[in-house]
């Protein structure tokens, strides 16, 4: 199947947007913005499901994706030699958009000749650069691949935990860059990414999602904090719409990473919170990394010319755990 008859298929689930009409070659009119019922995220979360497609059993999810051809051709994508970190420093001071900071106990002159840490970090939330793992939420009583959700207990994770991924990510990182796109410096906190955005993205640059990619989607969340200070980013974010899920998935990319949470606040989903995560994660297997920064990446990539990466990262192997801190690493 093709793309156009792809995003038009997507008809009930997707009859509200703005997509519909750019599935059929139509300007989409920007002020529409995509809102759906829960019935029609529902059968999104049919279309979009790879419940069973690499086995009963599976964990893994998208990252089945990444095949070895896939690596190899992320490796070949280093050229210059320059390397970028997506994470941000870790942040013990409070705020608003950082409610439990990050502690560092300094124990000095331990045994008379070490100096010694103990970390305390609350890492999942708005504040960290982080990895989620397909344990991380569940809708409606399941995991991804139909796993109960009753298989995460106050003990940790028995499935789908951050150990799973002890052979990290390496594949060709691709980034979407939204308000370049937009010829903003930042998005908006009401801004919605939608599938036609996307579309007009793939146009512009000439670069086009392929299986096995990590995409990276900027909005600009860190520039705009820079700009004008920490806001309650939990209740007023710019994010990708449910029909930018769908066209990931029909492009088969394998990882995602943003700025922010993936998901547009307040949601555009009647009764469900973090639509975006609960597509991504439980729908699709599709493991994330939130909370990156995006913007050193993107002042490289404007420099070179640039979309495309080589990227990697390595979760740290926490057996039971839904996710840990992680720093991305893009290499131009």
């Amino acid at each position: 199947m093709d793309r156009r008859s792809y995003m038009k298929g997507m008809g009930a689930a997707l009859a509200s947007y703005a997509v519909a009409s750019a599935a059929k070659g139509e300007t989409a009119v920007e002020s529409s913005r995509e809102h759906l019922t829960k019935a029609q995220f529902d059968q999104l979360f049919k279309q979009v499901s790879n419940w069973g497609r690499w086995g009963k059993e599976d964990q893994l999810g998208t990252l089945n994706l990444i095949t070895p051809a896939c690596r190899r051709e992320a490796a070949a994508l280093v050229r210059e030699g320059v390397c970028v970190s997506l994470a941000r420093d870790l942040n013990a001071e409070k705020s608003v958009d950082n409610p439990d900071p990050f502690r560092d106990v300094m124990n000095l002159d331990v045994d008379g000749k070490f100096n010694m840490d103990t970390y305390t970090v609350n890492f999942h939330g708005f504040a960290f650069s982080h990895f989620d793992a397909l344990s991380h939420t569940y809708y409606e009583g399941r995991l991804y691949n139909g796993y109960p959700d009753t298989d995460i207990t106050s003990s940790g994770a028995k499935v789908l935990d951050a150990a799973k991924y002890y052979e990290g990510i390496f594949a060709r990182g691709v980034l979407i860059d939204i308000p370049w796109l937009r010829g903003l410096p930042y998005l908006p906190t009401d801004a919605l990414i939608t599938a036609h955005e996307l579309d007009q993205w793939e146009e512009k640059t000439g670069v086009h999602i392929l299986s096995g990619d990590a995409v990276l989607v900027r909005t600009g969340r860190w520039a705009f904090r820079e700009a004008k200070g920490p806001w309650d980013i939990a209740n007023a974010s710019a994010g990708l719409a449910p029909s930018a899920m769908a066209w990931l998935h029909q492009r088969d990319a394998a990882f995602l990473v943003s700025d922010c949470a993936h998901d547009a606040l307040p949601a555009p989903v009647e009764g469900v919170d973090f639509p975006i995560h609960v597509l991504a994660i439980v729908a699709m297997g599709m493991p994330l990394a939130d909370q990156c920064d995006l913007e050193d990446v993107g002042r490289e990539a404007r420099k070179l010319n640039r979309q495309t990466f080589l990227l990697t990262l390595a979760p740290e192997r926490i057996k039971g755990g839904t996710g840990s801190l992680v720093n991305p690493i893009a290499t131009f």
